[in-house]
């Protein structure tokens, strides 16, 4: 997750725990995240079933989702990437969007999809167990769903 409002500049003090004081533009902070229960508020079906955490890292914009899933049917990566590309183009257009480019994170300042899923960064141990990449623009991503 990029850099927020409530980071520090440099090291100093913090309230609660020691890495919260820690400067955000020298360091990559391990982070409590409350993503994971939000998930589950708004697909019921998921609640309890996620958890997670971020990594605060130095830069000003644009976050990447690592989400790593058991699948309960198996489905090759092929198969996944397929049916995320079937949405991004159609019931999710202008909310999910779908790259096979090898893009990195500066590509997606100023994105208004909420998510744009990397198919090229994702991987797949077997057809049960896989790794999904997703990017988002932190600030203008949330602005556009907001308005």
């Amino acid at each position: 997750h990029a850099t927020t409002a409530t980071q520090k500049t440099v090291d100093g003090p913090s309230g609660k725990l020691w890495r919260d004081g820690r400067g955000a533009q020298q360091n990559i902070i391990p982070a409590a995240t409350g993503a994971a229960k939000a998930v589950g508020k708004v697909i019921p079906a998921l609640n309890g079933k996620l958890t997670g955490m971020a990594f605060r890292v130095p830069v000003p914009n644009v976050s990447v989702v690592d989400l790593t899933v058991r699948l309960g049917k198996p489905a090759s990566y092929d198969a996944i990437k397929q049916k995320v590309k079937e949405a991004a183009e159609g019931p999710m257009k202008g909310i999910l969007a779908y790259t096979e480019d090898q893009v990195v994170s500066t590509d997606f300042v100023g994105d208004s999809h909420s998510s744009i899923f990397d198919a090229a960064a994702g991987i797949s141990l077997n057809d049960n167990f896989v790794k999904l990449i997703s990017w988002y623009d932190n600030e203008y991503g949330y602005s556009s769903r907001v308005i």
